[in-house]
């Protein structure tokens, strides 16, 4: 379905960020990547949906296919009409326009909204909040909310691979695992593919099949969720447990630097 093949990403034709990513998402499959801030993770997923451009970045090497057709150099719009669309970080709203006016702007890029009356139904029962607070002006919303109403207008689109940056910033723990409890549901009722990129590696791992750790632009680790899940480099500094199971101190860094052996 979506083939990332050993891409370079170059900012402003002198900042590389990406080395040599490669990865796949299988129809009807979770995936999720992994890692700190400034690893490369929104980029790649911009890279996917044809956003570089506006930031003046560019796949300088590799390819990205989709159904075995390359997509790298097409625009935002053409690739958003495959069926691949982004949730992007921050939870962008048009925040004069209500709730059910935003779901009705992502409803454009199916088919001109033609059926967006019953679309919107469709997006109802997995947020019933959003139909509760359907005439709100969405800049009042909570950031939960937000999340969950940025998540409904993409739906709106018909995506066939989804791709969400980040959907657990800024959240208490349970919105998190309601949010997420939704995107299962999403996945399973619609066999939409997932494309996740999150910090909170405990939160993503309980929700994919497979998992990539991305550090500085490169891929470090992969595997399927729940291995990952048991590695000890993974619970050491992306669950912040030690092999005891005990809650990990980073005042030792020394420590930290020598354990995070994958980097060398």
């Amino acid at each position: 379905m979506l083939q990332v093949n050993n891409i370079e990403v170059i900012y402003n034709k002198v900042i590389l960020v990406l080395r040599g990513i490669s990865f796949e998402v299988a129809p009807g499959q979770v995936v999720a990547l992994l890692g700190p801030n400034g690893a490369g993770k929104s980029t790649t997923l911009k890279a996917i949906s044809g956003l570089l451009r506006s930031e003046l970045g560019e796949v300088t090497r590799g390819s990205i296919l989709w159904e075995g057709h390359p997509i790298h150099n097409r625009y935002a719009d053409d690739i958003v009409r495959q069926g691949i669309v982004q949730v992007i970080e921050g939870r962008p709203l048009f925040r004069h326009l209500t709730v059910e006016e935003n779901l009705l702007v992502g409803a454009v890029a199916y088919e001109g909204g033609r059926n967006a009356r019953n679309d919107l139904e469709r997006v109802y029962t997995y947020f019933p909040r959003l139909k509760e607070f359907r005439k709100r002006t969405s800049g009042y919303l909570s950031g939960g909310e937000g999340q969950m109403l940025v998540i409904g207008r993409a739906l709106m689109a018909h995506p066939r691979l989804l791709m969400l940056d980040e959907p657990s910033l800024g959240l208490a723990p349970m919105l998190v695992q309601e949010i997420f409890e939704i995107v299962r549901e999403i996945n399973e009722k619609e066999h939409v593919s997932i494309l996740l990129v999150e910090q909170n590696a405990r939160a993503a791992l309980s929700l994919v099949d497979y998992g990539y750790v991305m550090e500085n632009g490169r891929i470090v680790l992969d595997g399927p969720a729940d291995q990952l899940a048991a590695n000890e480099d993974i619970k050491e500094f992306y669950l912040g447990l030690t092999q005891l199971g005990e809650r990990k101190s980073y005042r030792d860094v020394k420590h930290y630097k020598r354990r995070k052996r994958w980097l060398g």
